[in-house]
């Protein structure tokens, strides 16, 4: 950890970076094998279906999408906790089996979400450029092509993570071969392209609807949202409210009710000495909700109103009030410069 920062919050008049197409619109070039993936979905109509096919499909998605949670997000992201350099590469290669481009790639924009989270420089914020950008176009757009090694140097002085990075395809275009190899048409639609397809929208629905959708137990300087089927879908993301209110966490689901699958899976590797030190909220950030004012409770049902584009509109800043409240601070990593930066050759 480079040092300790808090997540900023957005006192001014909300703006929105004026859409640029040199920048903003979707790279074809770059967007193609995702694309093709969702042309290629329509395979599903020529081959035969087998149950078998149906567990093969989940448990390509849920691996994979254990691997995102756990790896890109809780680990490389947040350091919410431990492991050694091998199971630290394995994370990383079966999370970029997903096709959601380089590990550092990924962490070093999320960490520059938390940096201004729905904010006026927050790379995928629905209440500022609505559902399209925050779920998709963000991810295709030229402006974030590039990887900001400055804002995930913790991790990039590991030369294995670096080459994993610089050859992203690597890992989706091997487990695609092996698919093809082992289960032919079959392997691919069901082993590969569907849950993939699948795997990519689960993941992007915490950047575009767990924004919106969902209820709000903690006051945050974003519109983050607590959502149970996204929950399901995500292995446990979908508890963003949480995320946001205090992020280093291992665990996002903070009560029990609250499925956290990728923390369980967790749990069960910290028994055998794969990860350690898991991160779990204190007791007081944990209730912090109870210690609330009723103008706190106020400004929370506010926020909870919030949609998409809210924050380019009249209704959306009156209810919003111009500001926040300030909650509990949640401790990130320092984030240098801004996004993007050129990436190392």
């Amino acid at each position: 950890m480079t040092g300790i920062g808090v997540d900023q919050g957005v006192t001014e008049a909300p703006t929105t970076a004026p859409y640029d197409p040199k920048v903003d619109r979707i790279n074809l070039a770059t967007s193609l094998p995702f694309l093709t993936f969702h042309l290629m979905s329509v395979l599903v109509v020529f081959t035969p279906f087998e149950w078998k096919y149906l567990l093969i499909a989940l448990a390509s998605y849920y691996v994979r999408m254990f691997a995102v949670t756990a790896g890109y997000h809780r680990y490389f992201s947040h350091r919410s906790f431990k492991t050694g350099r091998v199971f630290q590469f394995i994370l990383a290669w079966v999370a970029q089996m997903s096709a959601q481009k380089g590990v550092l790639w990924w962490a070093a924009h999320h960490r520059h979400h938390h940096k201004d989270s729905d904010g006026v420089t927050d790379i995928h914020s629905p209440v500022r450029r609505g559902f399209w950008w925050s779920h998709i176009g963000w991810v295709l757009s030229k402006r974030y092509e590039k990887t900001n090694y400055d804002a995930i140097k913790d991790f990039a002085r590991f030369p294995e993570l670096v080459w994993l990075n610089e050859h992203y395809l690597v890992p989706p275009l091997s487990a695609l071969a092996l698919a093809v190899i082992f289960g032919g048409l079959p392997g691919l639609v069901w082993g590969a392209v569907i849950p993939t397809v699948l795997l990519w929208h689960g993941t992007f629905t915490i950047n575009s609807l767990s924004h919106v959708f969902g209820s709000r137990r903690y006051l945050t300087t974003d519109t983050s949202r607590n959502n149970f089927l996204l929950a399901l879908i995500t292995c446990g993301e979908g508890w963003h409210n949480n995320h946001h209110f205090h992020m280093n966490t291992a665990n996002q689901g903070w009560f029990w009710w609250q499925i956290d699958f990728s923390y369980y899976v967790l749990k069960f590797l910290s028994w055998f000495g794969i990860v350690s030190d898991l991160k779990t909220p204190k007791h007081e950030i944990k209730y912090a909700f109870e210690t609330y004012t009723d103008a706190q409770k106020a400004e929370l049902a506010a926020q909870s109103k919030l949609g998409f584009n809210a924050w380019n509109d009249a209704a959306g800043l009156k209810s919003l009030g111009g500001k926040y409240a300030t909650p509990t601070p949640e401790p990130m990593l320092a984030i240098p410069s801004p996004m993007p930066a050129p990436a190392k050759s």
